[in-house]
């Protein structure tokens, strides 16, 4: 099995559903899309773990953005839960929290 099929991470969300992501994945879409998001898997699994909001997406209600901040800016972690499973969709620094309902406030 080649190393890039190692999950990267595994983590339970304060909504009670475990988000996944592996490593090609992360590397392939995540940072493939995002170059500044290459050493933030910290950030990212902060954002999934223990968010300071979460909001529920305004165009798939499957669809959940968690979000953390650093010292200058958001993270925000998509995230889709399908039958008690999720992974994650994409991560980005953001400098605003998307519109969308609040599902989950620290």
């Amino acid at each position: 099995m080649d190393e890039l099929d190692d999950i990267l991470f595994d983590l339970l969300t304060p909504l009670g559903f475990a988000v996944h992501c592996h490593l090609i994945y992360w590397q392939r879409k995540i940072v493939a899309q995002h170059p500044v998001m290459v050493e933030r898997v910290e950030d990212v699994k902060r954002a999934l773990s223990s968010p300071d909001e979460i909001r529920l997406s305004r165009t798939d209600s499957s669809v959940y953005l968690f979000y953390t901040s650093d010292e200058k800016r958001l993270v925000c972690a998509v995230a889709r839960q399908t039958n008690g499973d999720g992974y994650l969709i994409t991560a980005y620094p953001a400098d605003k929290m998307k519109k969308g309902e609040v599902v989950w406030k620290k």
